[in-house]
């Protein structure tokens, strides 16, 4: 899932380190992919920055500083980088004291190469090195790397700068300490560590005080969250007694950190909305064990099914990766029956990539790009089927809807989030940003629900939880229409 970030006003550059003319604050554009950890690191960054007196500006044309945060995930990342980065060359050639700074996974993770094929970049920045952005903004000429993994960097002091809207996102914990053989987040964020529950506390009535009615709590394995004793049902029945928090969600899991004190809060807190991801990436043992997953189809069943008992009606999502090594058609069939089965109401499916650096990248592959992609397509189309099943079971019942904002399209519409994080779209009419409306669902499409309103309200009682879907391109952000 890509995301893209870019913020604020604007104006032109200066010489690295000078101030500008007249004492005017320095500017600098800031550009985002990749997962919601990226996006709430930029958040981050931009707090830093503003704090060093930094404006965020919206054009990269206006800025002293052109920072680009990227994601390692998928492959050929470095390939976009560069391609990006190339664009964006054309405003130092024209100014030349326009700096261009890399930060995220691709920094950490192939920092020597993209020297060596683009040493025009000015700093190069892994997810542990931003406290120091603002002083290697000041530095010299030559390139400027902060790529170390620190173990104690939480960020646990520093204040975001919330992007707009009802919803943040607030990083619990960084790192991950998993090692799934395809994955290379271990190496490019470190290993796990825990904000204290009174940081986190803190972010979080610091953004209920900024307006936000939901919480996003993040993390690389968000529920191995632990700290003096306390384990993340505890952080979860923490923030839910903060004043003002409205909706709790987290994202992502592992399913070998479920515990009972999380399924506890769960189905013990209103608060806590009804939707859990949790990643399977295959149905079958085999390739769970050769991709680490440190659990096997059956646990993960008995898991999913002791879920839905202690909160029924709850909605679930998950990832999948087809065309792994070694998987074979029976593998796949596996996986695919699983689907059928368990019904998710929405899933994230991915043909497998190798990344450099994984412990899978030395694993010879046997499934060739066209067989991938062609059972990634009989998946998507499996679970497009079962997530427009899942929507029109809803047409009639009632909902709440966190709105978000205007829908791409019919004109006047807007778009936001049931309970269990369904996408609805429904008339705008005197409806705003933020606002919690009762509905009544109307009509479905296997990625929308589409709904009328019954009012406005600060909480409703009784509410069905319902059903929504996603695709390899990632969410559905209002869009009415099949895709």
């Amino acid at each position: 899932m890509t995301s893209r970030a870019d913020d604020l006003d604007g104006r032109p550059g200066s010489s690295p380190g000078e101030a500008l003319p007249g004492g005017a604050p320095r500017r600098v554009f800031l550009e985002t992919y990749g997962c919601q950890m990226n996006v709430a690191d930029s958040e981050l960054v931009r707090g830093l920055l503003a704090r060093d007196g930094w404006v965020v500006v919206p054009d990269p044309a206006e800025a002293d500083a052109i920072l680009v945060n990227t994601c390692a995930i998928r492959e050929n990342a470095e390939e976009r980088v560069l391609g990006r980065f190339t664009q964006l060359l054309q405003h130092k050639q024209t100014r030349p004291g326009v700096q261009l700074g890399l930060l995220g996974c691709v920094a950490t993770h192939q920092r020597e190469r993209l020297l060596d094929r683009a040493p025009w970049i000015d700093l190069i920045v892994g997810p542990d090195g931003y406290r120091d952005l603002p002083e290697l903004l000041r530095g010299g000429t030559d390139p400027r790397i902060e790529v170390r993994l620190d173990r104690d960097e939480t960020y646990a002091d520093l204040a975001p700068d919330l992007a707009p809207g009802p919803r943040a996102f607030l990083t619990v914990m960084r790192g991950c300490d998993k090692f799934c053989t395809f994955c290379v987040v271990p190496f490019t964020r470190g290993r796990e560590r825990s904000l204290p529950a009174e940081a986190v506390l803190e972010q979080v009535r610091s953004a209920v005080g900024e307006g936000k009615r939901e919480v996003v709590l993040l993390g690389q394995t968000v529920n191995a969250w632990r700290h003096d004793g306390l384990d993340f049902g505890d952080l979860l029945r923490r923030v839910a007694r903060v004043p003002g928090v409205e909706r709790i969600r987290f994202t992502s899991p592992h399913p070998s950190d479920v515990g009972e004190s999380m399924i506890d809060a769960m189905a013990g807190e209103e608060k806590v909305m009804p939707w859990l991801h949790l990643p399977l990436q295959s149905a079958s043992d085999p390739v769970l064990a050769a991709m680490q997953r440190g659990y096997g189809l059956d646990e993960y069943r008995r898991l999913l099914e002791r879920i839905r008992e202690r909160i029924p009606g709850i909605a679930v999502s998950t990832d999948v990766i087809v065309g792994f090594p070694g998987e074979t058609e029976a593998d796949f069939e596996a996986t695919e029956n699983f689907l059928r089965e368990t019904r998710y109401d929405f899933a994230y499916l991915f043909k497998y990539s190798a990344r450099e650096g994984t412990r899978a990248w030395k694993i010879e592959e046997t499934v060739d790009e066209a067989e991938k992609g062609r059972r990634l397509e009989r998946l998507i189309a499996l679970q497009e089927a079962i997530s427009l099943e899942r929507h029109r079971e809803q047409v009639g019942r009632e909902a709440e809807v966190l709105v978000e904002g205007p829908s791409k399209r019919p004109p006047g519409h807007v778009h936001g989030k049931t309970r269990d994080f369904k996408t609805a779209v429904l008339p705008g009419d005197g409806i705003e940003a933020g606002d919690l409306v009762r509905v009544r669902i109307e009509d479905a499409t296997a990625h929308t629900l589409l709904a009328r309103p019954l009012g406005i309200a600060s909480t409703l009682e009784g509410v069905g939880r319902s059903a929504s879907v996603t695709r390899e391109s990632g969410r559905p952000e209002g869009d009415v229409t099949s895709r």
